[in-house]
């Protein structure tokens, strides 16, 4: 993602300025085609390096019948997967990540024509009126997007990285593990076609459109004409750059639209941290598979936000909201979705019961300030690695973290279906057996995630629900001829300051609960197998709540600043240009650039009328 943002970035307020003076649609089109061919880049890795080899006790190479990774007394060598040290220095100075870095930065740089360009194409030709509804379509399809993307995530997530090269039957772990990792290069190479194919309908849409709607009287219409053919005039004679920093002078000049820059990157780093780590939430907060919480994502928040754009704007289009009003709205609406989200914190789940880390071998729960002991009297004669992550959940529901520290002396079976018995740690009735994998978090958890779900299903429509009338106070507060490149600084800032630092700072600071690393080939530390959930849910919720709710001051300034101006869709369209005056004559010393006479003649002319 970070390296998507950067390649957004290098193009993104450029194209915005020039895509709106050359034939949009087709830019749109051929930024649709880049960002298949950057799918296709980041898919390349899969094909061009090794297997996955996950880290495990067992191995099909191994003879299962020796039960050499279980609990054997006086064992002098234990059984460990080996590593040729060459490999493991080949594997580290891999460059696969360069075709992913790449691929992601060519992905980014095709996004920018897509978005700013298009919303202005709407906004050019469309009624004010008609305006959000159409841009509450656009939103839809792009959710509908995700949503498709959320599903196919799903199935690709269910099916072995290595599906076709390697014998899946041999396979000791499960879509539930953390040390599984799905196909995700099939999801990249389907993105891909199907990106290439959407650019092709936009290579064949005019370069403008009529305007909607008829015209309200004659001179109304010549009126329009000789603005349009003043216009092209100037860009005539002031070539196709010349506006360029008068247009960055008066965007920055403008407070409503900088105040509102301020609250979209503070929102969407609270937006972009809580999306980017829910999966890995819902997985160790209540049990979930990485393909389950991403199908429970999709199914619980998409839908309804497709419902609240929509919603949205037919409310505008209906009532024809104006933008002070719809600034009240998206303020109220965006507050009850904060205030409502914080019951969060209350919707809560134990931590996995884990022997040696959350849990004595006893069963008894432990503080997690506690230092870890992996080993205990029942399992200190069967020479184990201790520092291997290969989980058991044991008849007595607690997991432990290879099956000879659960004193387990036998096994059964192949693949996930082995059982392991006689496991002298494990203190229940019968054979005191268990099974890969860890416990499953019992009921309660369960009705958990449910009460999460639910509330998850609120918040999205309301979130939505506010998005469009708080997007229309962005498109009504900026000029129309400024409309392209100030829809693409704003998308400039919010991917550079609310995109970019917000996940890394998050994910810093959620490293810092784990309880357990997992190895590497080469022996340092890997990915985190067991965190201390508790505090995971304090830094995953609380940080985000703390960014967005240090939005809503800038967004009290904006209601201040709103109540003093006329703003354009609260007047005539006839009258657009002169509110459009209005709105900026407070900021006209920052309008101070270098103009030709004509220009200021014309500014004059307006005035005057």
């Amino acid at each position: 993602m970070l390296y998507q943002d950067q390649g957004n970035l290098l193009l993104i307020v450029f194209v915005s300025y020039f895509g709106r003076k050359l034939h949009r649609p087709i830019m749109i089109g051929v930024g649709c085609a880049i960002v298949g061919l950057g799918c296709f880049l980041m898919s390349l890795p899969h094909f061009l390096m090794g297997r996955y080899e996950y880290e495990t006790t067992i191995s099909p190479a191994i003879n299962l019948s020796s039960d050499s990774f279980l609990c054997v007394e006086n064992r002098t060598q234990t059984v460990k997967p080996t590593q040729d040290p060459a490999d493991c220095v080949k594997e580290i100075k891999s460059l696969m990540w360069i075709y992913v870095m790449v691929g992601n930065v060519i992905r980014g740089m095709g996004e920018t024509s897509i978005m700013p360009l298009g919303i202005s194409y709407i906004e050019d030709f469309a009624k004010s009126e008609n305006s959000p509804f159409y841009i509450g379509i656009l939103e839809t399809g792009k959710i509908m997007g995700l949503l498709i993307g959320l599903l196919l995530a799903y199935f690709c997530a269910n099916i072995y990285v290595d599906t076709g090269f390697v014998n899946t039957d041999d396979l000791t772990i499960t879509p539930a593990d953390t040390r599984w990792v799905g196909a995700w290069w099939m999801g990249f190479l389907i993105c891909a076609g199907v990106n290439i194919l959407t650019s092709v309908p936009f290579f064949f849409f005019p370069k403008t459109l009529p305007k909607e709607g008829p015209e309200d009287n004659v001179d109304e219409t010549k009126t329009g004409r000789e603005e349009k053919h003043r216009e092209r005039a100037k860009e005539e004679k002031h070539g196709i750059t010349k506006d360029f920093l008068p247009f960055m002078k008066s965007l920055f000049c403008n407070r409503i639209y900088i105040l509102f820059i301020l609250i979209s990157v503070l929102q969407f780093n609270a937006f972009s941290n809580s999306l980017i780590f829910l999966p890995k939430y819902l997985e160790h907060q209540y049990g979930k598979s990485t393909a389950e919480a991403v199908f429970l994502i999709g199914l619980h928040t998409l839908p309804p936000v497709c419902i609240g754009y929509l919603l949205g704007g037919f409310i505008m289009k209906k009532f024809k909201i104006t933008v002070k009003k719809a600034a009240y709205i998206a303020f109220c609406l965006s507050l009850a979705e904060y205030l409502l989200s914080l019951c969060n914190f209350l919707i809560t789940c134990d931590n996995f019961p884990v022997a040696g880390l959350t849990a004595s071998h006893d069963g008894i729960w432990q503080p997690l300030h506690v230092e870890s002991k992996a080993l205990a009297d029942c399992n200190t004669r069967c020479s184990c690695l201790t520092k291997t992550w290969d989980p058991v959940c044991g008849d007595n529901g607690i997991a432990y973290m290879s099956a000879c520290l659960a004193g387990c002396e036998k096994s059964a079976g192949t693949g996930i279906n082995m059982v392991f018995q006689n496991c002298s740690c494990i203190r229940s009735s019968g054979n005191s057996s268990a099974v890969l994998g860890l416990c499953n978090k019992g009921p309660d958890c369960a009705k958990m995630l449910q009460y999460f779900l639910i509330l998850s299903v609120i918040l999205s429509f309301i979130y939505s629900l506010a998005a469009i009338p708080g997007y229309m106070v962005l498109l009504r507060c900026i000029k129309s001829e400024e409309k392209s490149l100030g829809v693409g600084i704003h998308t400039f800032c919010i991917r550079t300051f609310g995109g970019i630092p917000g996940p890394i700072f998050l994910g810093a600071l959620i490293d810092r609960t784990c309880l357990y690393w997992g190895t590497r080939k080469c022996g340092d530390a890997g990915a985190c197998r067991m965190y201390d959930i508790n505090s995971f849910r304090r830094i995953y919720l609380g940080v985000p709540a703390a960014v967005k709710g240090s939005s809503y001051l800038p967004a009290f300034f904006i209601l201040t600043l709103m109540r003093k101006l006329q703003l354009p869709g609260e007047i005539n369209s006839s009258e657009t240009g002169l509110a459009e005056m209005k709105l900026t004559e407070k900021d006209s010393k920052c309008l101070d650039v270098h103009r030709s006479p004509e220009v200021e003649n014309d500014g004059e002319l307006k005035t005057k009328l």
